[in-house]
C-alpha cells in the first residue's frame, strides 16, 4: 500500500470511529454521561476526558515532540468529572480537531520520520495504527455503555440484529 492510501485510509477510519461516538452521544441524556457501569469502569464523561487529553497530548507538534506532553496530567483524567454534556462534547470535539489537523499535515515523505510516545521510537505509521486502535477500543467502550443505557431503546449504528441477509443483498444490488 502507498504512504498516501494509508494516510487517506487511517483518516477515514479516524473520522468513522469519531462518527459512532457522535451517534451514540445523540441517544444518550445529560445524566447518561455519568451512568457507571461497574467500580471498576469508567463512565462516558470519563472515557472523553480520557481520549481529549490523549489527544491534545498525542497530536500536538506531533512530528517534533514527544506525544506525553509535559502538560498533560493523565491519572487527573480518570477521576470523577462534573462536567455538563455540552463542556463534555466541547473536549470530545476539541480532541478530534487536534487529531485531524495534524493527520491532514501530514505529507506522504512524513509517514516514515520517527516520532515518540513516552521516549519510545516510532514511525508515524507505527504511531498511527497505535493511536487508531486507542481510539478504536474507546469508542468501543463508549458504543457499549450507550447501549447498556439505552436498552431496548437503542438504535444500532450498524446492522441490526438478525438483519445481516437483507443488508449482503442490498450491497450486491449496489
Amino acid at each position: 500500500m502507498n504512504s498516501a492510501i494509508f494516510l487517506t485510509s487511517a483518516i477515514q477510519q479516524f473520522r468513522a470511529y469519531k462518527e459512532l461516538g457522535d451517534k451514540t452521544f445523540d441517544q444518550v441524556t445529560e445524566k447518561d454521561f455519568y451512568y457507571n457501569p461497574g467500580e471498576a469502569c469508567n463512565n462516558l464523561a470519563v472515557i472523553i476526558e480520557h481520549l481529549n487529553g490523549n489527544m491534545r497530548s498525542r497530536w500536538t507538534n506531533f512530528l517534533t515532540e514527544d506525544g506525553e506532553k509535559e502538560w498533560r496530567n493523565r491519572d487527573v483524567e480518570f477521576e470523577a468529572q462534573s462536567k455538563s454534556a455540552v463542556e463534555l462534547l466541547e473536549l470530545w470535539e476539541e480532541g478530534w480537531a487536534v487529531l485531524f489537523t495534524a493527520l491532514t499535515s501530514l505529507r506522504e515523505e512524513d509517514l516514515n520520520k520517527t516520532v515518540y510516545i513516552r521516549t519510545q521510537p516510532l514511525t508515524v505509521i507505527e504511531a498511527i495504527h497505535r493511536q487508531l486502535t486507542h481510539y478504536a477500543s474507546h469508542v468501543g467502550q463508549i458504543v457499549y455503555i450507550g447501549k447498556m443505557i439505552k436498552g431496548e431503546g437503542w438504535k444500532s449504528l450498524s446492522i441490526e440484529k438478525g438483519g445481516s441477509g437483507a443488508f449482503n443483498e442490498q450491497m450486491k444490488k449496489g
